[in-house]
């Protein structure tokens, strides 16, 4: 029931995507560029406002493996 619902809403989120990336791409004006360089720009400042508050909580998760493994630990 509940894979029902993630593929109602996953297989047409995705199509969604690919038919307007490939609109992008087909595009051949001069904003097209742009566009590429304030989107990767946007996912770089997402990866690093959402990773960074998360970096002690997975250094600390990999030390425990690491130290159960019988390894040395990174401070």
């Amino acid at each position: 029931m509940l894979l029902d619902t993630v593929l109602k809403v996953y297989a047409p989120a995705q199509a969604f995507c690919v038919y307007h990336t490939q609109q992008l791409i087909k595009r051949k004006d001069g904003a097209a560029g742009i566009e590429y360089v304030v989107i990767v720009g946007i996912v770089a400042l997402a990866i690093i406002l959402f990773a960074t508050p998360f970096t002690d909580a997975i250094k600390s998760t990999l030390n425990k493996v690491v130290t159960a493994l019988g390894g040395t630990t990174v401070t």
